[in-house]
């Protein structure tokens, strides 16, 4: 295995654990942005108001793109363990 495939490899784990986490830091901000505005509108401090919407956010967009998510690791693992038997 040459260095350049070594990069590749690397570069496409970083792809994919991009891919795979955004979605869930993009809800859980925009969320938690929501939840501070209304917060502040409200003057009510308390911790759990941010903790519980932003785990049903995170658990609806599990439900939604889970199996695109499963799908996109199991190419990736088919991929790797190809390239290992391949040599």
């Amino acid at each position: 295995m040459t260095d350049l495939q070594i990069l590749d490899i690397l570069y496409q784990t970083f792809q994919l654990a991009l891919k795979l986490s955004l979605p869930f830091l993009l809800v859980s901000m925009a969320v938690g942005v929501l939840i501070s505005i209304f917060q502040a509108a409200t003057q009510i401090n308390e911790q759990t108001l941010t903790f519980v919407p932003k785990f049903l956010a995170i658990l609806a967009v599990m439900g939604f793109l889970g199996s695109t998510m499963l799908v996109m690791m199991q190419d990736f693992t088919k991929q790797i363990f190809g390239m290992i038997a391949g040599g």
